[in-house]
């Protein structure tokens, strides 16, 4: 059986109100990358915030970290003692270049869809 897609988080919604296990998505810079430990950090601007995503690379290693560029994760989200959420990565993507204003907005039109989609199959089943 496939896993999950993974649904879009935003880098400053990933906290512990994420499920553990929950397959998830999500974007950043690479600002680290240790190879000993495989923990790489992605971070993100959102309005005066910087926002960081811990990534678990134990399933994508070896690959060619390239601080400073963008990057896209598609992992599960797995809670540590003391760390927060960390994703543990199944696909690690450099998507330097990418339009990110352009993702995000794309993101926030498909969580419209899928909620006006939602309220349609609520209505219909009632």
């Amino acid at each position: 059986m496939l896993p999950s897609a993974g649904v879009y988080y935003f880098p400053w919604e990933i906290n512990s109100s994420v499920p553990e296990g929950e397959a998830l998505r999500t974007f950043g810079r690479l600002c680290c990358y240790d190879l000993a430990r495989s923990k790489a950090v992605l971070t993100a601007q959102h309005s005066s915030g910087q926002y960081q995503v811990c990534v678990d690379t134990t399933f994508v290693e070896p690959f060619q970290a390239q601080l400073g560029s963008c990057y896209m994760v598609l992992g599960e989200a797995e809670h540590r003692e003391g760390e927060g959420p960390v994703v543990k990565a199944r696909i690690l993507t450099c998507v330097e270049g990418m339009n990110v204003p352009l993702l995000e907005q794309a993101i926030q039109e498909q969580r419209k869809y899928f909620n006006e989609r939602q309220e349609q199959m609520g209505k219909s089943t009632s």
